[in-house]
C-alpha cells in the first residue's frame, strides 16, 4: 500500500513509519524542515522522506500530489504546554493545517488522481471534563485547552471535506500513550527522568504536578496498530476511540515507576508543574473500534513501563 505519514519525524510517526516499512508498504515520510528523518529500521518496503510545512499550501499540495492510497495525518503541535504558550500557532498547525491536507485530498479526488483514506489523528482531550466513566464517541466535545480546541477544529475541517467533497476522512481519538523515545514534555517520561535524577543524587523527594488525575494509558505500539486497523476498516465520517478502558491515577503511575526503578523517594507537589484546567478523569470506551476492526491493546501497562525505564537507562 502507498502511504503518506505526516509528522513522521515525531514520537508516534517514527514508530508508525518503522511498522509500515517492516510490513512491506511503500511509505513517504513527511517531516518538518530541519527535523531528522525517521530511521528506516529493517525496512521491507520502500521509504523516502519529503519536507512538509502544513502551514504552507504549496508544501501540502506537493506532499500529496504523488497519489497515496492512504494518509496518516500526525503533523501537529502535540504538546499541551506548547499550545498554551502560543494558541494561535496551535490553531494554524492543527486546525488550518488539517484543512489544507483535506483540501489537497479533495483536489486529488476531483481530478481523478487518487482517493486516499485520510486518517486524522485527533486526541481524547477533545472530550474535556466529564463524569468519571469511560468516554464514548457520541459524548459531547468540550475542549478545555488550546491544544484540545485546535484538535476539535481539525476534526471539523476533516469532516467538512468528507461531507462536501467525499474525502474519506476517518478520525482517531487516541487516549494517552507512551513508550521509548517520548520526550519529557509528557508525564511518564518526565516521572522517569525525575526519579532517575533522585536516584543519582540520593534525594528522597521528587517534584511533581497534580497526581490525582486518572488516565487511560496505552503503549505507542498498540496505538500504531490501531491506526493501521482504521486505515483498513475505518468508516469515513466516523470517529474512533483508541483506549485500553482502564484508568490509573498519575500517583499510581508514579509509584509503579518508583518501584520498578527501586527509588524510595516520595512525590512532592510543585506548583510550577501543575496544569491549569486539567481533566480529572480521562478513560475511553474502545468498543467501537474493536467491533469495526478487531483491534485491542496487546501490551500490558507493566510491560510498557518496564521497557520505558529500561530504554531510558541505556
Amino acid at each position: 500500500m502507498k502511504l503518506l505519514v505526516t509528522g513522521a519525524d515525531g514520537f508516534v510517526g517514527r514508530h508508525l513509519v518503522h511498522r509500515l516499512s517492516q510490513g512491506g508498504h511503500q511509505v513517504v515520510a513527511a517531516c518538518q524542515r530541519g527535523h531528522p528523518a525517521p530511521p528506516p529500521g529493517e525496512a521491507g518496503g520502500a521509504l523516502r522522506t519529503i519536507p512538509l510545512e502544513v502551514t504552507d499550501d504549496a508544501s501540502v499540495r506537493a506532499a500529496v500530489e504523488w497519489g497515496p492510497e492512504g494518509i496518516v495525518h500526525l503533523a501537529a503541535v502535540a504538546s499541551g504546554r506548547e499550545a498554551r504558550n502560543d494558541p494561535g500557532r496551535a490553531w494554524s498547525v492543527n486546525a488550518a493545517g488539517t484543512a489544507r491536507i483535506a483540501a489537497a485530498v479533495a483536489s486529488l479526488r476531483e481530478r481523478g488522481r487518487a482517493d486516499p483514506v485520510l486518517l486524522l489523528v485527533s486526541t481524547a482531550e477533545v472530550y474535556g471534563a466529564g463524569s468519571p466513566v469511560p468516554r464514548l464517541e457520541t459524548d459531547p466535545l468540550r475542549p478545555q485547552s488550546p491544544y484540545a480546541a485546535s484538535k476539535v477544529g481539525a476534526e471539523v475541517a476533516a469532516l467538512e471535506a468528507w461531507r462536501r467533497a467525499g474525502v474519506r476522512a476517518v478520525i482517531a481519538r487516541p487516549f494517552p500513550h507512551t513508550g521509548p523515545g517520548q520526550t519529557t514534555q509528557y508525564v511518564v517520561p518526565a516521572f522517569v527522568a525525575r526519579l532517575r535524577a533522585a536516584k543519582e543524587s540520593g534525594a528522597d523527594q521528587v517534584p511533581t504536578g497534580n497526581l490525582e488525575p486518572v488516565r487511560d494509558l496505552l503503549d505507542v505500539r498498540d496505538v500504531v496498530g490501531a491506526y493501521l486497523a482504521l486505515l483498513a476498516h475505518g468508516v469515513p465520517g466516523e470517529a474512533y476511540n483508541i483506549a485500553r478502558g482502564e484508568g490509573w491515577s498519575l500517583g499510581d503511575l508514579f509509584r509503579r515507576l518508583a518501584e520498578l526503578m527501586a527509588v524510595p523517594a516520595v512525590a512532592v507537589p510543585d506548583p510550577s508543574l501543575v496544569r491549569s484546567a486539567d481533566i480529572a478523569h480521562l478513560v475511553g470506551d474502545a468498543t467501537k473500534i474493536r467491533r469495526a476492526t478487531g483491534w485491542a491493546p496487546a501490551i500490558t501497562l507493566e510491560q510498557t513501563l518496564r521497557e520505558l525505564v529500561d530504554a531510558e537507562a541505556d
